[in-house]
């Protein structure tokens, strides 16, 4: 390998470290809690320590619960990402310096993502707009990031650059909110507040991210445009980047129509990937509600997931290249079939059993996301690639409600957490279905792309 495509590769890793720490960070473990605090002390100023908040926030004139903010203000972001995304694939496929692109929209959102800091008292309108800003500019640049790795790697070592870059994504995680997490639990040495100590940890997640962007901006190189074979007009094509985005964005949805393929992938991988986003979703309301187990404990397995995480993807990308990427995601819908069917049948207050079970969600986790996206890479047409990869991430965003619909539909029929655990089989089951349908070499044949050794 040519070291400076491996100097390249090493810059791509670092996107992964630098933008999951802030989804670790902020977006899974501290913002939602912080922002539902800050929610509360605005619709109820003299409410006592314990008592329920029964007042309403106004939120363009209609009322909302305090404690229901944060998860309508991430849907309100996942519904804009899923609108928005597909554009911003058309504009990166238009533009030569995709790096820079990369580079603003982590910009935007890690500067989103430090100025929740800023959030206090009753701010709880300015936390909403920055929670909405920082997950759309995410799924922006996580747009351009997916699309630069067939840039990046040949078709038969995409499954190792994709997991290496989870990977580092992982430990990048894990790392800041260990981190973190001390800086909370140790507040009082530290002289800080509770407030104070999030707020402090909210601001080194917006800091990594934007730091850490940086080295992927200045390390990777700029290429030449790739035109797709059915390239449009030249008329259209002078319009420049912004103006043609939207026809472009058409001319794709048309053009997939004729890759059923990579069409049936990407059904595949909305079904598997929802009952995987649910389970991360659901394990802390599982644990405390149905299994008995304290808070801190729940952290202990957060970030045990975390860490094993790096290594299962690592393990995966080298399961792909041996037995191919198709097979190993299909025995990853299995072991999630039998972590779900394990989680149904574990009995309350077993904190050890909930850390094996942590331990295989670690495992099968990264590996999952991993050799996913190398395996959807390989069936994007030529020249489209960040347009494909925006209806990946788009798709993924606009679908991703529907596995915790299901969970909590169940829960309210039956009042209990354990069938609602053990209906998330269905997105497994019938997502690995669709993928054995998945013919990946006529898919890569209607792609134009080179086959790999293995699929």
């Amino acid at each position: 390998m040519p070291p400076e495509l491996r100097r390249e590769r090493r810059a791509w890793y670092v996107y992964d470290w630098a933008n999951s720490a802030y989804v670790t960070t902020t977006g899974t473990v501290l913002f939602a809690p912080y922002l539902t605090a800050v929610a509360t002390a605005a619709a109820c100023p003299d409410l006592a320590d314990g008592a329920a908040c029964d007042a309403t926030l106004s939120v363009l004139g209609v009322p909302v619960a305090p404690g229901s903010l944060a998860l309508y203000t991430t849907t309100v972001s996942t519904a804009l990402s899923a609108l928005l995304l597909p554009l911003v694939g058309a504009l990166c496929d238009r533009v030569v310096r995709k790096r820079l692109l990369l580079g603003a929209f982590a910009l935007v959102g890690a500067t989103a993502a430090a100025a929740m800091a800023a959030v206090t008292g009753t701010d709880w309108q300015l936390g909403v707009v920055l929670q909405v800003v920082a997950g759309a500019s995410l799924g922006a640049s996580l747009v351009v990031y997916n699309a630069l790795l067939l840039d990046l790697a040949g078709p038969d070592e995409r499954d190792a650059v994709s997991s290496r870059g989870w990977a580092l994504g992982y430990l990048g995680g894990f790392l800041l909110l260990a981190a973190n997490l001390a800086v909370v639990s140790g507040r009082d040495a530290l002289g800080l507040t509770e407030a104070e100590a999030v707020r402090v940890s909210l601001l080194s997640a917006g800091v990594w991210w934007g730091v850490f962007s940086l080295v992927p901006v200045l390390g990777l190189r700029d290429r030449p445009l790739v035109r797709p074979p059915d390239d449009e007009p030249a008329p259209a094509r002078r319009r420049g980047a912004l103006a043609g985005s939207a026809g472009e964005l058409v001319r794709t949805l048309r053009h997939a129509r004729g890759h059923p393929m990579t069409l049936l992938l990407l059904a595949a991988f909305l079904l598997y990937n929802d009952g995987v986003q649910t389970v991360i979703y659901a394990a802390s309301l599982f644990g405390t509600v149905e299994l008995g187990l304290a808070q801190a404990q729940l952290i202990t397995a957060i970030l045990l997931v975390q860490a094993v995480a790096f290594v299962g993807a690592l393990v995966f990308g080298a399961l792909a290249g041996r037995f191919g990427a198709k097979r190993t995601v299909l025995w990853s819908l299995v072991a999630w079939t039998a972590v779900v069917a394990a989680g149904f049948v574990l009995p309350p207050g077993r904190f050890g059993l909930f850390l094996l079970l942590a331990v295989a969600i670690g495992l099968v986790l990264g590996g999952t996301q991993a050799i996913s996206r190398s395996l959807y890479s390989q069936l994007v047409p030529v020249g489209r690639e960040a347009q494909y990869f925006s209806l990946y991430q788009a798709a993924e965003r606009g679908t991703s409600w529907v596995g915790t619909l299901v969970f909590g539909l169940v829960y309210q029929l039956t009042g209990s957490y354990r069938p609602a655990v053990a209906s998330l089989v269905v997105f497994f089951v019938l997502g690995g279905l669709l993928l054995l349908r998945v013919d990946v070499r006529r898919g890569i044949a209607d792609a134009g792309r080179e086959q790999p050794r293995r699929v």
